[in-house]
């Protein structure tokens, strides 16, 4: 028996190595079909960030099929403590401080999906024409902003903005954090690097996606407003659009882990 959704999901992903970097560093992955969908965002320079982030991408995209949303994020948890140690490895043997990556993981089953990320690659909802970013970023900025000590505007402009505290590969211990959430007709998710997320205002993201909810020409239009902004990093962005065969339901958060 396998994990079978009650939602009809479509969804498309592109990537791009952007308008400065020589190099596409991010990956990405979307298997509406599996109820999997990914951005990895790799770090460490000289071929090995993308190393990382391509790591992850066919970790996840190799999962076995699960009969429960507990038991995909059970597995999806497994493979990413196997590619943590794949990347420490490799750093050691390529005698590198670090070869990592963020990542942001949404999976679905049935009435629910969960979400699981490290690191500053995001993940937002899209719902009645409103936005709210799902994820919150493991980054020095965003503990600055937790203690009051620096506004939202003041962090986008901070000399740590791109400071994370945690990815894959970073540690022996990968510490991914999780939330769970029911799934409502009509929900637009969002998946993307900070290629995107440093470029595009949250109100930009919003009119984009209420301009047309169709997920290919919505990651296009997002896509092109990063690379209009400036295109600075590499840019990856998943938008996916759930739709209810059956019911609607209202968005509840379930059990957040950290």
């Amino acid at each position: 028996m396998t994990c079978v959704s009650q939602f009809r999901w479509s969804s498309a992903a592109c990537t791009d190595v952007g308008r400065v970097r020589e190099r596409n560093e991010d990956a990405c992955l979307a298997m509406p079909e599996h109820g999997i969908w990914v951005v990895a965002d790799g770090m460490g320079g000289h071929a090995v960030g993308d190393f990382a982030s391509r790591a992850i991408v066919q970790a996840l995209a190799a999962l076995p099929r699960a009969d429960s949303l507990d038991a995909a994020v059970d597995h999806a948890r497994i493979a990413m403590q196997t590619v943590n140690q794949l990347l420490i490895d490799e750093a050691a043997r390529l005698k590198v401080r670090v070869i990592g990556s963020t990542v942001v993981i949404l999976l679905a089953c049935e009435r629910q999906c969960s979400c699981l990320w490290a690191g500053d690659s995001r993940l937002y909802l899209f719902r009645d024409g409103h936005l709210k970013q799902l994820s919150r970023d493991h980054s020095q900025v965003e503990r600055l902003k937790a203690r009051g000590l620096i506004t939202a505007e003041e962090a986008r402009h901070h000399p740590a903005h791109n400071t994370i505290t945690r990815a894959v590969g970073a540690s022996t211990t990968l510490d991914l954090e999780r939330l769970t959430l029911e799934i409502g007709d009509g929900d637009l998710f969002l998946l993307c690097s900070d290629g995107l997320s440093n470029e595009v205002e949250d109100d930009q993201i919003a009119a984009v996606l209420a301009a047309d909810p169709h997920p290919a020409r919505a990651a296009d239009a997002l896509l092109k407003q990063a690379l209009d902004n400036g295109g600075r990093d590499n840019v990856s962005v998943v938008v996916i659009r759930a739709e209810d065969i059956g019911g609607g339901s209202d968005m509840t958060l379930l059990n957040p882990e950290v």
